[in-house]
């Protein structure tokens, strides 16, 4: 299909999400619990190729037992913005005798046999055409995969597990784990993908952690480790999940999930994406329910626009006279995204996607500037975190600052 007819089916099935058009706001699920003989479907990542394909893919898992079961990676593929879906296909298969984990055997949170292929990441190249994805085995394996024909093919499965190999003599880890969500591209061509490593000594085997980077220099070819980023130390209680984005002047932020009683989003910066990462600080506008968020560019000031940040996960926060009121046990609930026009510095705009029960989020931006949120929902009217669909989320820039400053 071309450009040209794309574009035309595009605004023939969604008029209303073009630039400039009226609100609008909609949602599809693309995964649901029981599809494929699946009991749950967990960890959202989604990313629009070069050609303005949408990838959405997920862990896929047998149980909902937790995350050291059989899980399997699965990937769906959407040519026109969203309406229609190809069908589920699993993309991560790695060869030859895999063992578990001893840490997770060790604390019984898994059982023999079952094989585990967890937190996949994706990157969509510049280059139409091109996708890379990584992803783990057992958390202590990872792998890199990539598409030539935007993300209907995969190659097979090669180990980089050595990019982290060269952690070990700074953090003695474990367990290992590459994003959640999208890595991303940066404006020079590096790959950058946030990772954590744990111990595996404390709580569900992944805990303690700290946070960094892995990157890649040739397209994929090969990887390497970047600093870390992200201690535990003080009041930067185990940082994990971590999501990046490239700021306008060329830095790497990393936002990340920690357990700290501050109950904010950890940020630090570097020039480069590997080294030299600043003193973390807490951002006090974003919470923390210790949950996957997500972070990605919608536009900037070069491209004809303002320097705009999208940020997503659940904002669980209510306010009684003028005090912070925590849900319980930092519930997931209220999916949210944010606005920065100020690189991250501030975030001055705020809605609600998803109001009840609702967990992991990843962002991403269509070739028509709708904004795309794939997320974990619960049914409606749960009294609990209960995900039974990964839902895709669509909605312009109307809808998100509605009563605000676009």
């Amino acid at each position: 299909m071309t450009g040209s007819i794309r574009t035309v089916l595009l605004l023939l099935l969604a008029p209303s999400l073009v630039p400039g058009a009226s609100s609008h706001f909609d949602r599809f699920d693309v995964f649901k619990a029981g599809d494929e003989g699946y009991a749950i479907y967990r960890i959202p990542g989604v990313v629009v190729t070069a050609k303005g394909s949408i990838l959405a893919y997920a862990e896929a898992r047998k149980t909902t037992r937790g995350d050291w079961g059989q899980i399997d990676i699965v990937l769906r593929r959407s040519i026109d913005g969203g309406a229609s879906w190809s069908a589920q296909k699993g993309i991560a298969s790695v060869a030859g005798e895999k063992s578990k984990n001893p840490v997770a055997l060790a604390q019984n949170l898994a059982a023999a046999g079952e094989v585990t292929y967890n937190n996949p990441v994706a990157i969509a190249d510049k280059k139409p055409g091109l996708v890379h994805f990584v992803f783990c085995l057992e958390y202590m394996r990872a792998f890199y995969v990539r598409s030539e024909d935007d993300g209907v093919t995969f190659s097979a499965p090669r180990e980089i597990t050595s990019a982290f190999e060269g952690f070990r003599r700074d953090y003695p880890w474990k367990v290992i784990a590459t994003g959640p969500g999208h890595g991303i591209q940066l404006r020079k061509g590096r790959l950058l993908i946030p990772i954590w490593m744990s111990t595996g000594t404390g709580g569900h085997a992944h805990r303690p952690s700290v946070a960094s980077t892995i990157y890649s220099d040739d397209g994929g070819r090969t990887w390497h480790r970047g600093d870390i980023a992200l201690p535990n130390e003080g009041d930067w209680t185990i940082p994990n999940e971590t999501t990046a984005v490239e700021l306008a002047d060329g830095r790497v932020m990393l936002n990340s999930r920690t357990e700290s009683t501050v109950h904010r989003r950890l940020v630090t910066t570097s020039k480069d994406g590997s080294t030299g990462w600043s003193r973390p600080v807490f951002q006090q506008e974003l919470l923390e329910p210790i949950c996957m968020a997500s972070l990605v560019r919608y536009s900037t000031k070069e491209s004809g626009g303002k320097n705009r940040l999208l940020f997503s996960n659940p904002d669980n926060l209510s306010r009684a006279d003028g005090k912070e009121v925590l849900g319980k046990s930092r519930d997931r609930k209220n999916v949210t995204v944010q606005l920065s026009y100020d690189e991250g510095k501030s975030w001055t705009v705020k809605r609600s996607v998803d109001e009840g029960y609702s967990g992991y989020s990843d962002l991403t931006v269509a070739s028509d500037r709708t904004i795309l949120l794939l997320y974990e929902r619960s049914p409606e009217g749960a009294k609990q975190f209960q995900p039974v669909a990964l839902s895709l989320a669509r909605f312009n820039l109307e809808w998100l600052t509605s009563g605000h400053d676009k």
